[in-house]
């Protein structure tokens, strides 16, 4: 999604070289994706499943602590 719109932004991180990120968001097991800090989606999900899971959370989720 990040590579088709410019509003949209990700970052990979490496869980075993980052590891006080793992602790701070719990990674037990790789891919975890996490979605405005709100949104967790573990384990590798076909596309469509994908988009499906970030756009049905919360709408209020969307917008913490973002400006624009």
């Amino acid at each position: 999604m990040a590579a088709a719109n410019p509003n949209i932004t990700a970052d990979a991180i490496e869980a075993t070289e980052f590891m006080d990120l793992s602790r701070r968001y719990r990674v037990t097991g790789v891919p975890k994706t996490i979605v405005n800090e709100t949104i967790e989606i573990m384990g590798g999900l076909p596309e469509q499943m994908f988009v499906r899971a970030v756009l049905e959370m919360p709408e209020e989720a969307g917008h913490e602590g973002h400006e624009g």
